[in-house]
């Protein structure tokens, strides 16, 4: 499937004022021009001007192959923002040219990107000869356009990780190679002449330029509407984290940090410069034990080596850098929101439950925990899809949680629980009487087996990873929520880490209660919340 890149702007010479737009298709594996469109529009406000400029690209786009992928990538936050669906679309104007947009491509072939203008130049400064053709009553002519000239060659795409998404050799790797390179990134050529030059948000938004091309920050300038801020689940960045007075702000994952942040619990902000220290995680040793098994995490376990044939067949664990500095994201990761299905009858009886004994439902209290998730999760509004393990817990609290957001569920058969064998409806105390030797190897080694024949950590491990990769090729670049168990909730932040096995045990993960790790397109991963229960309350 061929892919392309669709660089877009706009401006307005007085917002609103003379407008016009620019948009350039190139090939993401070469970084060949393919297409070019601009236009002047008459008087329109700089927004409106670049989401004109986003549809002409993406129309553009499909001309050349309609069963292309695209990534497009802008310098106003605004339009990417929306059209990656993180924050709403309130000016009359601009919401028929973004629903024009979103069915230009299917929207799992599209993904949106935030550059910095100095990387913008060449839709720059098509936006610029058409404006400047508008100005002396002419239409833009691209046999006349200058703007690929004058514009450095594009570089290609960044190349696909070698490897699975979430694969800690490839991410490490790719990170190694950057720090290589990196020394400070150059613009790759500077903006058209009549556009102001500094960096989007290093002037006072609303700021004019010599020739009079407002460019402020990337909101609805000339309306007064302000982007959504709701706090809560973001798939990217987002210009207001949880506040910490709101009560109702903490109880799900929250987006990184806002622009030029350098902490954050999220993760640093996309900006063209090259990014912030991302700490790596501790590895879990400072969470309580408890085990995986029972419903209520279980037993501990003494720490010891990890094994490294386990790890490898444990699926390669995404790995953040230590220390450091890494270059640009890559665009919005694709992030999984972890819930944990809501109690069963087998819950408080702390029992082992997995996917080879009775297939419980919820109980009273469980169906309960779960119409409260869907109220905490329906006023962010940012979820876009449900998949849920096939088991019936799983299952009845994903259609109480996807009905509250009007949403199908998907089932995906690699989010099942782990199959306990012989242990399935038996409590810890009555499986450490019947199988005493089997449990010791158990707790000692990922690649023991549950009494019976049950499925071992490793296999499991290896399990989910694989549906982890498939979710993540299908969702990406979108926030999803995720129906399952304790073991595939646990394997899942434990691969983000880059834990050992034994982090397992070193983790409680209660009934209906939420996390959530984003998966970058250069192989890393951030754990954003782990075990949330405050919805609950």
């Amino acid at each position: 499937m061929r892919e392309f890149v669709v660089e877009a702007d706009g401006g307005s010479r007085g917002n609103p004022g003379p407008a016009g737009y620019g948009a350039v298709v190139s090939d993401a594996a070469t970084g060949e021009t393919l297409a070019e469109a601009a236009e002047y529009i008459g008087v329109a406000t700089n927004n409106v001007a670049e989401y004109r400029g986003l549809l002409a690209g993406l129309r553009a786009a499909r001309e050349l192959d309609p069963d292309a992928r695209v990534r497009v990538r802008m310098d106003s936050k605004l339009v990417v923002e929306q059209m990656s669906g993180r924050w709403k679309i309130k000016h009359p104007a601009m919401k028929p040219l973004a629903a024009q947009a979103a069915t230009v491509f299917p929207p799992d072939r599209v993904t949106y990107e935030w550059i910095p203008r100095e990387r913008n130049t060449h839709a720059d400064r098509l936006a610029n000869e058409a404006m400047d053709a508008g100005r002396r009553g002419e239409s833009w002519s691209p046999a006349e356009s200058r703007a690929d000239l004058d514009t450095p060659p594009t570089a290609p795409a960044a190349r696909a990780p070698e490897g699975t998404p979430g694969d800690a050799t490839a991410g490490a790797a790719r990170v190694r190679e950057a720090l290589a390179s990196a020394g400070g990134t150059a613009a790759p050529g500077e903006p058209g002449p009549e556009r102001r030059r500094a960096a989007e948000g290093t002037a006072a938004a609303g700021a004019a330029d010599p020739a009079g091309t407002v460019r402020g920050r990337s909101t609805e300038d000339a309306s007064g509407e302000e982007p959504d801020t709701e706090p809560g689940l973001r798939a990217d960045d987002t210009e207001a984290g949880p506040r910490a007075d709101d009560p109702e702000a903490a109880d799900v994952p929250g987006g990184r940090g806002a622009e030029g942040d350098s902490g954050g619990a999220g993760g640093p902000a996309p900006t063209g410069r090259v990014r912030g220290r991302r700490a790596a995680e501790s590895r879990a040793t400072a969470v309580r034990a408890a085990g995986e098994g029972p419903e209520d995490g279980g037993p501990g376990r003494p720490a010891g080596p990890a094994p490294a044939d386990a790890d490898r067949r444990a699926a390669q664990a995404v790995a953040t850098p230590s220390s450091g500095w890494a270059p640009a994201d890559m665009g919005a990761p694709a992030t999984f929101v972890l819930l944990r299905h809501g109690e069963t009858p087998l819950t408080p009886q702390k029992r082992f439950s997995g996917s080879g004994g009775s297939d419980p439902s919820l109980s009273g209290i469980g169906r309960e925990q779960a119409g409260k998730v869907a109220a905490a999760l329906a006023r962010r509004g940012t979820v876009q899809a449900v998949v849920a393990s096939p088991l019936a817990r799983t299952r009845e609290t994903a259609r109480i949680v996807a009905a509250r957001l009007g949403l199908d569920v998907a089932v995906e058969d690699g989010l099942r629980e782990t199959d306990f064998g012989a242990w399935e409806g038996l409590t810890f105390g009555e499986v450490r009487e019947r199988y005493p030797e089997d449990l010791d190897a158990w707790l000692a080694s990922p690649d023991a087996e549950p009494t019976g024949g049950g499925e071992s950590f490793a296999a499991t491990a290896a399990r989910v990873a694989e549906a982890r990769d498939r979710l993540l090729a299908e969702y990406r670049g979108r926030t999803v929520l995720l129906v399952t168990h304790v073991t595939p909730v646990k394997m899942m932040i434990r691969l983000a880490l880059g834990a050992p096995p034994e982090a397992l045990f070193r983790m409680e993960l209660s009934a209906a209660s939420l996390s959530a790790v984003a998966y970058y397109a250069d192989g890393n991963a951030s754990v954003r919340l782990f075990n949330d229960t405050s919805h609950l309350r």
